[in-house]
């Protein structure tokens, strides 16, 4: 304590070995001396707990950056769901539109398929095409605008035959000349199609009569 080493040097005589001289050091000086080197060895050791916190702050890092992932492909998949149930429901209704508009116009059973068979028949009688002339157009009842397009018909139940009757009204080049037509269709067990009863038209100008296109029963 207060003693430090001075040097070295080289014994005279036959000595060789080294002679070591100490000198005694200030008090102030060995503070300073152990100030220092515990200044270092406490910047060593506080370099490790900095070392710790970059790298749970890099993982940490990594860990949000891996929930951020998760949760976007999630979005992603919510949103091609979303799109894909969209799309069935879609297909479903252009399905349902195409059913009813082909019912419609290519069944049988339809009220306008019906009303469009007995039309041409009309356009074809002679009997019809003397009395209204030619170019014989047909329109159904008249709608509160003051269109004649609704063709009026009513089913029924018959004998355990399904029946539907139809009226329209039919008009051509003859000034003033108008008629009724009205059908009759009844279904064909055999078949399952509708087939004409009858198709007749009723003159409503003067000469009053009646025109039969077909009777059937």
């Amino acid at each position: 304590r207060g003693w430090g080493l001075l040097g070295t040097g080289t014994g005279t005589g036959s000595c060789s070995c080294p002679c070591l001289r100490w000198r005694h050091q200030p008090p102030l000086l060995l503070w300073a001396a152990r100030q220092s080197i515990g200044t270092q060895a406490g910047g060593l050791r506080a370099e490790k707990p900095g070392d710790n916190s970059k790298d749970v702050s890099v993982q940490r890092a990594l860990n949000e950056e891996t929930l951020v992932s998760a949760a976007q492909k999630v979005k992603e998949a919510g949103r091609d769901f979303t799109y894909f149930i969209v799309v069935l429901v879609g297909i479903g209704v252009t399905g349902g539109l195409f059913y009813v508009i082909f019912k419609e116009l290519f069944s049988s059973s339809s009220p306008n398929k019906i009303y469009g068979d007995a039309l041409e028949k009309c356009r074809s009688h002679p009997e019809v095409i003397g009395v209204f002339g030619d170019s014989i157009k047909g329109y159904g009842e008249a709608t509160r605008r003051g269109r004649r397009q609704r063709v009026s018909h009513i089913e029924y139940v018959k004998d355990g035959l399904k029946h539907m009757r139809l009226k329209f009204y039919i008009e051509g080049t003859e000034s003033g000349k108008q008629g009724t037509v009205h059908v009759e269709v009844k279904e064909n067990l055999e078949t399952g199609r509708f087939e004409v009863r009858y198709i007749f038209v009723d003159v409503e100008t003067y000469p009053r009569r009646t025109i039969i296109i077909e009777d059937n029963r």
